[in-house]
């Protein structure tokens, strides 16, 4: 039975026409746990992340606020604007170290493909390819220190732009929008939203806020990547990187991967919102008097 020709090198990175498409792809070259690649990195700082989101948002809400009165939708974006400044403190080099750790499985898997069709084309496809030596793929630990050895801190915050270009926006969508479907849910004023209330207000305004910045997302990516594969464009920054998307790709390259973000996003600010529910937030800011969430 005849096999499909691999892709072109070019479309290695955005080969996946689909998001199935691309789990099929990075599971027959990178097996199955080659789809949680990066997953540590995510889970030892999404809570630190999310925890100085949440907390930074509280923040600025309560000085915002004059004598507990509800704050204007202005406001609102202010405060979503702080805090997702302050979240790039610990975003962008947990973005990173993820992207570079999932760019390295897909960098090898290019580079077997690549080995594959030399060979097979040098001895008519009729010979099985040898077996070539790869160096083994980096931890994250690797990568961090090798890194701060040849670039310092400023290394673990590459496209730090890009990322305050994602995630500022994104919380300002995010946050009043969040507050706003959780106001729905008070049954009187000054008591708290049921928690499955949250939990909702959390999923619609993430998925939300998660398309709605998806653009910023993919010049972020692209940014990050410190490795390219064969025929794959290099870029001088944030505008360079999006004038060769539009021009290369189309503007619907912008959606990449917004279906799946959103799938990610909802639940993940969902329980989020949850698990700020039992008060860690009013914990982490020390108790201030007079303070509670709007």
């Amino acid at each position: 039975e005849l096999t499909p020709a691999p892709a072109p090198p070019a479309q290695v990175r955005e080969g996946g026409a689909s998001g199935s498409d691309c789990l099929i792809k990075t599971i027959r070259s990178e097996g199955y746990f080659g789809m949680y690649r990066g997953a540590a990195v995510n889970l030892t700082l999404v809570t630190p992340e999310k925890a100085i989101k949440l907390a930074a948002n509280d923040f600025f809400r309560h000085h915002l606020s004059k004598d507990g009165q509800k704050l204007t939708l202005l406001k609102e974006m202010l405060a979503g604007c702080g805090a997702g400044t302050c979240q790039v403190i610990v975003t962008t080099p947990m973005e990173m170290l993820k992207i570079q750790l999932q760019d390295a499985g897909r960098l090898e898997a290019q580079k077997k493909m690549l080995e594959t069709q030399a060979h097979l084309s040098a001895k008519g496809g009729a010979q099985s390819v040898p077996g070539s030596a790869t160096p083994g793929r980096p931890t994250a630990t690797q990568l961090t220190r090798e890194l701060l050895r040849s670039k310092g801190i400023a290394g673990l915050y590459k496209g730090l732009g890009a990322t305050l270009l994602r995630d500022v926006p994104f919380s300002i969508v995010y946050f009043p929008l969040f507050a706003n479907l959780n106001q729905l849910g008070h049954s009187e004023a000054g008591e708290k939203s049921p928690f499955y209330v949250s939990f909702l207000a959390g999923c619609v305004a993430g998925s939300t806020a998660a398309v709605a910045v998806n653009p910023c997302d993919v010049v972020k990516t692209r940014l990050q990547s410190l490795q390219r594969g064969v025929n794959e464009d290099t870029y001088s920054g944030f505008l360079d990187c999006a004038r060769k998307i539009l021009r290369h790709e189309g503007p619907l390259a912008f959606l990449k991967g917004a279906y799946c973000r959103a799938l990610v996003i909802a639940p993940l600010f969902g329980i989020a919102q949850v698990v700020y529910f039992v008060g860690i937030g009013e914990a982490l800011l020390g108790l201030l008097p007079g303070h509670r969430r709007d």
